[in-house]
């Protein structure tokens, strides 16, 4: 169970990836001839105004109320990916070659890439967020702990740090800690099947302990 609880805060503490979008662009169709043909005027369909991008409360607003899994996994995704915005083209590119380091397994660089971000932007969530995955995928759980207390001092609905601490927290043999960090991440996104699991093995296992 506890490398179930690991792989899952694992999964939760990563950020999501970043996803490039070419454009296309429209063709004019040809005759047989290979000249252009003539297109005759179409009614002008006026477009509609981009759609605003949903903030950090309104997201969690709709996690909390989801049931559906898949659902709720794309709100949890969107979220994590708006704390992972920094507003600042350099602090995003040192974080972009962070990641890639840490991908290569240059955790040296990884992490000399991201404290740099870090000290660009002290109170950026997703910055924080980052190291404390680095640590934890290298092992570090003490330094990922400090970091990830970090971001929930920064903000404390990070459903993300909070699975990674309860995690580290079973691994460590805490059940009655990581029970109550699990039921604090339940709170937030409520229908992760996987936590749900969590919660109730170790609730069995602790009511067992006390009998």
């Amino acid at each position: 169970m506890r490398r179930f609880s690991l792989r899952l805060a694992l999964s939760h503490l990563l950020l999501p990836a970043l996803l490039l979008a070419g454009g296309a662009s429209a063709q004019v169709p040809e005759n047989q001839n290979g000249a252009q043909a003539s297109q005759a005027p179409v009614e002008q369909i006026p477009l509609k105004p981009p759609t605003k991008p949903k903030t950090v409360d309104e997201l969690l607003a709709e996690l909390k109320r989801e049931r559906n899994p898949q659902a709720a996994r794309q709100i949890a995704n969107t979220a994590m990916a708006t704390w992972s915005e920094s507003s600042s083209p350099t602090v995003d590119l040192l974080m972009q070659w962070s990641a890639k380091a840490a991908a290569e397994k240059r955790n040296a660089a990884a992490l000399d890439f991201i404290d740099r971000a870090i000290i660009l932007k002290p109170d950026f969530v997703g910055a924080w967020n980052q190291r404390a995955t680095l640590h934890f995928t290298m092992g570090n759980y003490k330094k990922s702990v400090s970091d990830i207390e970090k971001v929930l001092e920064l903000e404390p609905r990070h459903f993300g740090a909070i699975a990674g601490l309860a995690g580290i927290l079973t691994e460590r043999g805490s059940k009655d800690a990581a029970l109550k960090a699990w039921e604090r991440y339940l709170d937030i996104f409520p229908a992760d099947r996987e936590a749900q699991e969590i919660v109730a093995k170790l609730s069995e296992e602790l009511a067992g302990q006390r009998t």
